[in-house]
């Protein structure tokens, strides 16, 4: 009677390990699927026209895909950022307005400046103990508001010789480089499995000696930091800053992510590889619907449905809590 109790128990683990197998290979290959097949229908329905615009459509991916490795890093620990946009803005203004005294100086204040509005959420985040969406959403408001006073009268031009380095060759090799760092420093060092350890279970992160509220703090930090380079990536792309800048990139940011596979909690089943085909699948999404003469309005319901489907799919309902 034991043995047949036993044995049962064994095969329902089994089927459970099976299931949990079978999801994860869903996860790595449903957005990887999703992003050929729209690619191949976008260029069916624009008679090639994807194919043919694809350089375009591409160099709107490199703020995008940047900004998203830094806030992957957030949402894995279970977190959310939702100032990203506004950091881009506020770090292009400062980027142009540096750039004409020194473009390799302009580079390095628009990472500090990123950094600095990261450590600003960070300490409300860790230190006052608010909820990550929140902070984030009154930065957001907050530096939202900096940025339309900057560019009240006229948009915020840079150095003219910033133009001349709006070149495919350099947004790549920069793009590759950081993306390059970001999955060994996630794939091969102890940073990325204390993230995992704290989005799966921040209590039983602490007992395991991480610790998780200055690792927390310096995720926002880096965040705010990597959205300030890319910052640097859309300014040589347009010259200048409008009171536009930056605006929706948070949402952006988090549907590519979605899109890609990754579960909103975080934690152990995140896959770096999220960022690169979530981002790819939101561009040509967005671009194709552009393409075919969908309004925005309908682009935007479109990119929602899609956005649930997604959602329903990855979410790790086995997660205590979905958001820090």
């Amino acid at each position: 009677m034991a043995n047949s109790s036993t044995q049962a128990k064994n095969t329902e683990l089994q089927d459970e390990l099976k299931k949990a197998s079978l999801f994860s290979v869903l996860r790595t290959i449903l957005p990887v699927l999703g992003l050929v097949i729209i690619f191949i229908v976008f260029n069916a329905l624009t008679s090639g026209g994807m194919i043919q615009s694809l350089p375009l459509v591409i160099t709107q991916v490199y703020p995008i895909i940047i900004s998203a490795m830094g806030v992957f890093f957030i949402m894995t620990m279970g977190g959310l950022d939702f100032s990203q946009g506004s950091i881009l803005g506020m770090a292009s203004i400062v980027i142009c307005y540096v750039s004409k005294i020194s473009i390799p100086l302009s580079i390095i204040c628009g990472i500090l400046t990123g950094a600095a509005i990261g450590a600003i959420n960070g300490f409300f985040y860790v230190n006052r103990k608010i909820k990550s969406f929140i902070v984030t959403i009154c930065t957001m408001f907050l530096f939202r508001g900096f940025i339309k006073y900057a560019t009240t009268n006229s948009p915020v031009a840079g150095n003219a010789n910033l133009i001349f380095l709006d070149t495919t060759g350099l947004k790549v090799t920069l793009t590759v480089i950081l993306l390059l760092i970001g999955f060994i420093f996630f794939r091969f060092t102890r940073f990325g499995t204390d993230l995992k350890a704290i989005g799966a279970g921040e209590r039983a992160a602490k007992f395991a000696g991480i610790r998780t509220d200055r690792m927390k703090f310096w995720m926002y930090v880096l965040a705010g930091a990597i959205t300030g380079f890319a910052a640097f990536l859309s300014v040589i792309h347009v010259g200048s800053v409008t009171s536009s800048g930056g605006n929706q990139l948070e949402t952006q940011i988090l549907i590519a992510l979605v899109l890609g596979g990754m579960p909103i909690s975080g934690g152990a089943k995140v896959n770096f590889l999220n960022i690169i085909v979530g981002s790819l699948l939101y561009v040509i999404l967005s671009s194709g619907l552009n393409m075919m003469g969908v309004t925005p309005q309908m682009n935007q319901m479109i990119q929602g449905i899609i956005f649930l489907i997604f959602v329903f799919i990855f979410a790790d309902r086995e997660a205590n809590e979905v958001v820090k």
